[in-house]
């Protein structure tokens, strides 16, 4: 059997001896349960972590990552297996969080497939399936300079709309439980933009 890369033994030997040492009460409570008040979609991309933009801790935000921070439109259940729908409806039901944020970023990579793809460039087939969701935000986009970050915002506020596609969110939006957000983040500057 191999060893896990000698840097993450590292860090998790650093997180042992510093943060879970410091925060050992915490980390007990929170092995009891979790009671985030947010959720965030993000994308995948690894320079671009929720907790560390939102400066927050373990137990703060139920955080769901996949390419391009994408929220597909309410399906049946027998179309296909639906992780983001699954997590989804657990945060809105049984965490009752009270904020959904869809964080976009600058330079996404799973945008400029979609873009890619629309050309007829090829890229991976598991990443084209996924990344065609973008395709009514991407084929809609008004004549822009720079697609790439039209897409990333409009991607953003398609996400946002097929929230709303969830009869359980609705329902938590009426009842004024639940409110949705969105933001994309400048990697190189630090800017964060609500939209």
């Amino acid at each position: 059997m191999k060893m896990p890369p000698r840097t993450l033994l590292d860090g998790y030997d650093r997180f042992r001896s510093g943060r879970y040492k410091q925060d050992a009460d915490k980390y007990a409570a929170l092995g009891q349960g979790q009671s985030p008040k947010s959720m965030i979609i993000a994308c995948a991309d690894s320079r671009v972590d929720p907790t560390t933009i939102f400066d927050a801790g373990p137990g703060d935000l139920f955080i769901v990552r996949n390419v391009a921070n994408i929220v597909p439109p309410c399906q049946p259940l027998e179309a296909s297996l639906q992780g983001v729908s699954a997590a989804l409806q657990f945060a809105v039901e049984s965490l009752k969080v009270e904020n959904i944020i869809v964080l976009g970023h600058a330079g996404c990579g799973g945008v400029s497939a979609s873009l890619s793809s629309a050309k007829g460039q090829p890229i991976g087939d598991y990443i084209a399936q996924w990344v065609e969701l973008l395709s009514p935000a991407r084929d809609t986009l008004p004549p822009v300079a720079d697609k790439q970050t039209a897409l990333e915002k409009a991607g953003v506020q398609m996400s946002l709309k097929n929230l709303e596609s969830f009869p359980f969110v609705t329902t938590a939006i009426k009842k004024k439980n639940l409110r949705l957000h969105g933001a994309w983040f400048c990697i190189s500057s630090g800017e964060l933009v609500w939209l």
